[in-house]
């Protein structure tokens, strides 16, 4: 069995904050798929609801949706 701290937590991500939906330590990068602890957790799509490791993959996600 996995501790449940172990387990991603589902985020509601909004302009300039987010709503922890389920308990967790971390959320996948989408681009990466990188984890991110909650606590560093800076770049995020609202209208995708989806995180982002850093600026980087923030910028290659955006590039890449046209």
């Amino acid at each position: 069995m996995t501790e449940p701290a172990a387990e991603p937590a589902t985020l509601h991500f909004a302009d300039g904050e987010f709503a922890v939906l389920k308990g967790g330590r971390f959320v996948a990068c989408a681009v990466s798929g990188r984890a991110i602890p909650l606590e560093i957790v800076r770049y995020w799509s609202v209208g995708r609801q989806e995180a982002y490791a850093g600026p980087g993959e923030a910028l290659q996600r955006m590039a890449s949706a046209g």
